[in-house]
C-alpha cells in the first residue's frame, strides 16, 4: 500500500503542476481563442486527475480530511465553470444539481467531523475555503431564480465562467504553494487566493466595460 500511496502522490503532483501550466496559458491567452480553448480543455482533464488522486489520498490512504474540501472546491468550480460555458443558460439540469448536492454533502461531512479532525491548518485557510465552497454552491442554486431573459440579456454566464474557472486555477495554485512553502503558512496559501480574487474582479470589470470582443487578437 505504501508504494501505491507514493505513486498516487507522484501522479497528483505531476498532473497538478501540468494543470497549473495549462491554466496559466488559458488565463494569459485571448479569451475565446484557439489557444485559450485548447489549454482550457486540457486544464480540465488534468485537474480531473488531480481531484481523483486527491480523493484517493483522503479515502484510501487516510490523508488530511481537510484536503477533501480543497479538492471538492477546485473540482466543483471547474466543473460548474465548464458546464455554464456549454449551456450559456440558467436552466436547471440534473447533472448540475447533482454535482452541487454532492459537494454540499461533502461540506456537511467535513463540518460534522471538524472537531475530531482538529485545526490542522490555520483557521483563516479552513474558514475561507469552507466559505468559498458554500458561497458558490448557494449561488448556483439561487441563479435558477434569475429570470431567463435577464440571464441571457446580460450574459451572466460569462461572468460565472470567469469567476469559476479562475477560482479553480487559484485554488489549485493556493494548495500547491501552501504545500511547497509550508513554513510560510498561512501566508503562502491565502496570498495566492487573494491575488486570484483581484484578478477575477479585474477580468469581470474589463468584460463588463468592453465585452469579449475588446480582448486583443492573437
Amino acid at each position: 500500500m505504501e508504494t501505491a500511496h507514493q505513486v498516487n502522490i507522484l501522479l497528483h503532483i505531476i498532473t497538478g503542476a501540468s494543470a497549473l501550466i495549462l491554466g496559466l496559458v488559458a488565463l494569459l491567452s485571448t479569451k475565446g481563442g484557439k489557444t485559450h480553448n485548447k489549454s482550457g480543455k486540457y486544464f480540465l482533464r488534468f485537474i480531473s486527475i488531480v481531484i481523483l488522486t486527491g480523493l484517493i489520498g483522503v479515502f484510501v490512504f487516510g490523508r488530511n480530511t481537510f484536503l477533501l474540501v480543497i479538492t471538492v472546491l477546485s473540482g466543483y468550480v471547474s466543473f460548474s465553470g465548464y458546464r455554464v460555458l456549454l449551456s450559456k443558460s440558467n436552466t436547471p439540469k440534473r447533472i448540475d444539481i447533482a454535482a452541487a448536492v454532492i459537494s454540499l454533502v461533502v461540506l456537511v461531512y467535513f463540518l460534522y467531523y471538524f472537531k475530531s479532525i482538529g485545526m490542522i491548518w490555520s483557521p483563516v485557510i479552513i474558514y475561507s475555503t469552507v466559505g468559498a465552497l458554500l458561497f458558490i454552491i448557494t449561488y448556483d442554486f439561487l441563479r435558477y431564480l434569475i429570470p431567463k431573459k435577464t440571464y441571457q440579456k446580460h450574459r451572466i454566464w460569462i461572468y460565472e465562467h470567469i469567476y469559476k474557472m479562475t477560482s479553480a486555477f487559484f485554488a489549485l495554485l493556493s494548495a500547491f504553494v501552501g504545500t511547497v512553502l509550508d513554513q510560510y503558512q498561512p501566508h503562502s496559501q491565502y496570498i495566492p487566493s487573494a491575488l486570484g480574487m483581484l484578478i477575477i474582479v479585474g477580468f469581470i470589470g474589463y468584460v463588463y466595460k468592453y465585452g469579449l470582443k475588446k480582448f486583443p487578437k492573437s
